[in-house]
């Protein structure tokens, strides 16, 4: 789960990080007040979206009088906002954070995040802040530093001083960069997060150590401990698609394509997935229906999958285990006559692999519904090929 950045600078400022001070602005008189309030010569006005890259999308304004908020916060609100992280289709701007400026010296990166392969936490700095750390990994790797935590440790005091010393940090600076650095820490571990991160984190002409923007992303399996979290949920930052399909118990990510797939499994999923993309089709989603598939989950599926315009085409991969073929086949034949009033056809090529558990039975099923626009494919590869080259001529056809 994300929240806001304003959101996340509340929660660090109950750890004692310090952070600027600022508002969050839901219409252009809020932003004004808040600018008011503030009363520092230079306010900042930041578009407040689930995404990165705002600043070099127009999303920060730097504004030196409460006219210019009033201009920017009109121009902001209400406008769709295209960053690298949001796709073309960019995401709306509902609210703002207005925000004292700063006497910036120098910007950093710093984040803490879970390390798979070592399983602990890791955490990760550079002096390469206010940059995509993405390109800083591509471009620069060695840039990029690491102080590995022990669980049962913590954050030790030498681990948080080598790491403000190998950022070159003044002396001055050091002690109060430590203390930043263990209370991010503390703040990564009560919350449960995934992602702790401030991009920028600055040291200013006051030799004062402040999170300029920060990133907060939690753990879904853990909200039940967290209610606190849960009711910063900001549901119109998530995608529709996403949302529903939690709600029918569906594992559902859009990815943006136009070669939808629905698969049992989320290894099998990946797998489908990755062969859309290496067959050069562009995948329209991650969907896992679970190991514990009904007809009403694949009916669920199918509407989600075709509530819109996105989807040309639909893959189904399934490998019977804990699902059976059988009852996934009596699922795409509900799907069908519910989505057609009753006429058992699909409006896009649907193709279908079944392998596993009754599969000669699901196949029968299909084989004897006689439903138009589905069609058969033995391997993963004959169907990725299959349903490329159909959501291709469904795409021309429109």
């Amino acid at each position: 789960m994300n929240i806001h950045e304003y959101q996340s600078k509340a929660i660090m400022k109950e750890y004692g990080i310090h952070v600027p001070e600022g508002y969050p602005a839901f219409t252009v008189e809020d932003a004004v007040a808040a600018a008011k309030r503030i009363g520092t010569p230079v306010v900042v006005v930041k578009a407040q979206i689930h995404a990165g890259g705002r600043g070099e999308a127009g999303g920060v304004k730097l504004a030196h009088s409460p006219e210019e908020v009033r201009k920017y916060a009109r121009e902001l609100l209400g406008s769709i906002l295209v960053t690298r992280q949001t796709g073309p289709q960019g995401k709306k701007v509902n609210r703002l954070l207005i925000e004292a400026g700063a006497h910036i010296k120098k910007e950093y990166y710093i984040s803490f995040v879970v390390d798979r392969e070592s399983r602990c936490v890791v955490m990760m700095a550079s002096e390469s802040g206010g940059m995509a750390i993405e390109d800083v990994a591509a471009e620069n790797p060695e840039a990029i530093l690491k102080e590995y935590i022990d669980p049962a440790i913590g954050l030790a005091d030498f681990q948080a001083n080598r790491m403000a010393y190998a950022l070159h940090m003044e002396q001055a600076v050091v002690p109060k960069a430590k203390t930043f650095m263990k209370y991010l820490y503390k703040l990564f571990v009560d919350k449960d997060c995934s992602l702790a991160e401030c991009n920028p984190l600055v040291v200013t002409e006051e030799n004062e150590v402040l999170a300029l923007d920060a990133k907060l992303n939690f753990d879904d399996s853990t909200l039940s401990r967290h209610p606190e979290i849960v009711a910063l949920r900001d549901i119109t930052e998530e995608d529709q698609k996403e949302r529903e399909a939690a709600a029918e118990g569906l594992n559902y990510v859009n990815l943006g394509g136009d070669v939808a797939c629905m698969v049992n499994g989320a290894g099998l999923a990946m797998a489908t997935v990755d062969i859309i993309k290496e067959n050069g089709g562009e995948p329209a989603n991650f969907l896992d229906v679970g190991g514990d598939s009904t007809p009403e989950k694949i009916v669920a599926a199918f509407k989600i999958m075709l509530e819109d315009d996105q989807v040309h085409g639909i893959l189904i991969n399934i490998f019977g285990g804990i699902n059976k073929c059988d009852v996934i086949a009596t699922g795409i034949v509900e799907a069908a006559a519910l989505l057609s009033g009753g006429k058992e056809e699909f409006p896009i090529p649907v193709v279908v692999r079944l392998e596993g558990r009754n599969v000669e039975k699901g196949r029968k099923i299909l084989e004897e519904a006689h439903i138009v626009n589905l069609f058969p494919a033995s391997s993963m590869d004959e169907g990725a090929k299959k349903v490329i080259r159909l959501a291709k001529e469904q795409k021309e056809k429109k």
